[in-house]
């Protein structure tokens, strides 16, 4: 299961009270960095694609998926999420508000997309996106992913 991914190390829980957009994906983005996944250039790429393109991350309410071209600096497939307790607006615009923040890494054009495939599957259910946003502990969340 692709969304083994998510785990204890990669999944993260703040309020989100005077979070910017670009500090919530560094912040969802930094487990992949401290396990050596990712390099602090793709969190940056990241950010840039989304200055460029717009808000096209913003996959559902409330739901964005942070990503970006595979680069030499994605050593390794990565999924995390950062679960805000508050909105944070993407781009600062408030009509794109924001609390389940995945970071997606990928290291090549076709290997991430069993992670895309059983993430869709999950974020297509209402009621599960619903209990996600309302959990308060991590335990919580992967127990929500996992079943």
């Amino acid at each position: 299961m692709a969304l083994e991914l998510l785990t204890r190390q990669t999944v993260q829980i703040l309020d989100g009270t005077n979070l910017g957009w670009e500090e919530a994906i560094e912040r969802a983005a930094a487990p992949l960095v401290e396990a050596n996944k990712i390099g602090s250039d793709y969190v940056q790429s990241m950010v840039d694609v989304v200055k460029k393109q717009g808000p096209y991350i913003n996959i559902g309410p409330e739901i964005a998926l942070a990503h970006s071209r595979p680069t030499a600096s994605v050593k390794e497939i990565g999924l995390a999420l950062l679960k805000t307790n508050q909105d944070v607006n993407l781009l600062d615009d408030n009509s794109h508000p924001v609390k389940l923040w995945f970071v997606l890494a990928a290291v090549d054009s076709a290997s991430h997309l069993e992670v895309i495939k059983e993430l869709s599957q999950l974020l297509m259910q209402p009621e599960k996106v619903k209990q996600l946003l309302s959990a308060d502990d991590v335990d919580e969340i992967l127990r929500l992913v996992h079943e």
